[in-house]
């Protein structure tokens, strides 16, 4: 027979448990929600980094999700002409974002955005646009096509997508010389704009490296970029002070449920 106490014992391990898997128990925050993706689609068989994978049918879900809520997906630029005053600031702004600039960015994810009236922002990797991810070890993962420029352009002219810099060639920030570094950050920036026909705004550390090492930082924020994004788990305050620290961002595994995103969007952290 189970007694009280074990039942309140085992009662008490499933509330644990849950609160170890689920964050329900923070407060909720506002604030920017800055939602970070990657590959878009089904992941190869044997990938070692599923996480980084969201299906087609997943990302539907969490766009439908947030358009029910009143959120407003914003690009780079509508972003900056609220905090500038040129437009009223959302109740509820986000921005969609994705790293590196994969293929099936276009193929999945774009329609879905541009059906749906979305907006997004994708950090381009200057030197893999129109071949493969090829800072990637293929052990881990077979090499994926990345966006064309053919593919930027529609989707730039279209208005749904914005684009960002993600360096020229996704080199660890961390680990190479300051000189190098203010190299990826200028010249991608200047790359980018030339190639586009317009200010390149946002810009995303690789791996997240050097987001939070004050001498890569300012090597970036010299560049001249608006918005610089680290991968830390979070919900950046609105008004955003650049001096604080980089954006946040909430990664988006492929492993999430729903619950998961709920939490990510109003707690700013769905697990421990």
């Amino acid at each position: 027979m189970i007694t009280a106490t074990a039942s309140a014992a085992a009662a008490a391990a499933a509330v644990l448990a849950v609160s170890a898997r689920w964050n329900w128990w923070r407060p909720k925050v506002g604030g920017l929600a800055s939602l970070m993706y990657h590959k878009v689609g089904d992941h190869p068989p044997g990938s070692k980094i599923e996480k980084l994978w969201v299906t087609a049918k997943d990302f539907r879900r969490q766009m439908e999700w947030l358009k029910s809520r009143g959120y407003a997906t914003l690009t780079f630029t509508e972003l900056k002409n609220a905090e500038d005053g040129k437009s009223p600031m959302p109740a509820r702004p986000a921005l969609v974002t994705f790293d590196d600039g994969y293929a099936n960015n276009y193929e999945l994810a774009f329609p879905i955005l541009a059906e749906m009236g979305m907006k997004g922002n994708i950090f381009l990797v200057w030197d893999t646009v129109g071949r493969h991810n090829a800072w990637h070890d293929p052990a881990g993962e077979p090499w994926l096509r990345m966006l064309t420029w053919g593919q930027v352009g529609e989707m730039q002219r279209s208005g749904v997508i914005e684009f960002g810099s993600h360096t020229v060639t996704h080199r660890n920030l961390a680990e190479i010389s300051l000189e190098d570094v203010a190299w990826e950050a200028r010249e991608s920036k200047k790359r980018l704009e030339e190639k586009l026909g317009r200010g390149v705004l946002g810009f995303a550390y690789p791996y997240g490296a050097g987001a939070f090492v004050p001498e890569v930082r300012r090597c970036a924020r010299e560049a001249g970029y608006r918005y610089d994004f680290s991968i830390k788990q979070g919900i950046t305050p609105i008004p955003w002070d650049p001096a604080s620290g980089p954006m946040m961002r909430l990664l988006i595994r492929g492993d999430d449920t729903m619950v998961d995103f709920h939490l990510n969007m109003t707690r700013g952290r769905a697990r421990l």
